[in-house]
């Protein structure tokens, strides 16, 4: 069964948690947290990107010059795209890239990343994470005690959230909305155990 330290605010350990041999102990796959990466941040995309093609381009309505008998190469209009000024070959529009995964392949995924975290000794568990006023001196000084700079904050409590949000490398995220590329971009997980029950009981 793996096990994760237990700190208090003050960022002094307690003791230890049992964690879910079905969440955070199975063997991680690595090509379905690759696919669901990819995934990520190719929904992330916004697809904006525009040129013109040689029909939108302005002017090139008049033939250069005739067809025959000047000796240069025949040409019907300025805008050509081997023209200078001239209109975009296959000319990027804009597009979606999102696409779907199916939900077992994605919390295969998240279970993957979670399992290699705990194996790695990187989640850490907080008793009664919470804060009450917002103050991100506060919450750095946490996370100074308990070793942490780049790292995903499970919680649900607004002050750790509105407090930490102006760390790098820190983000936050309630138990329900955690995914795998932030996790796989941190160095650790800290997990309020409210938050840990809630985990366990939704991904199990």
């Amino acid at each position: 069964m793996p096990k994760a330290n237990l700190y208090d605010m003050a960022g002094k350990q307690i003791g230890e948690v049992e964690l879910s041999e079905a969440v955070f102990g199975i063997e991680p796959n690595q090509y379905v947290v690759h696919d669901v990466v990819k995934n990520h941040l190719a929904n992330c995309r916004q697809g904006t990107q525009s040129s013109l093609t040689r029909a939108e381009v302005s002017g090139g309505g008049k033939k250069p010059w005739r067809q025959k008998g000047t000796g240069r190469a025949r040409q019907g209009s300025t805008r050509a795209p081997q023209w200078t000024h001239g209109g975009i070959v296959f000319a990027p529009k804009p597009r979606t890239y999102r696409y779907t995964l199916n939900k077992k392949v994605r919390r295969l995924a998240l279970k993957s990343v979670l399992s290699a975290k705990a194996g790695a000794g990187n989640v850490l568990v907080v008793d009664k994470l919470g804060m009450e006023e917002i103050k991100t001196k506060t919450f750095q000084g946490f996370l100074d005690a308990v070793g942490s700079k780049k790292a995903v904050v499970v919680t649900a409590c607004p002050n750790v959230v509105k407090s930490a949000r102006n760390i790098p490398g820190v983000v936050t995220s309630p138990a329900e909305l955690i995914n795998v590329y932030d996790i796989v971009n941190a160095n650790q997980i800290i997990i309020d155990r409210a938050a840990l029950a809630t985990i366990e009981e939704v991904f199990a």
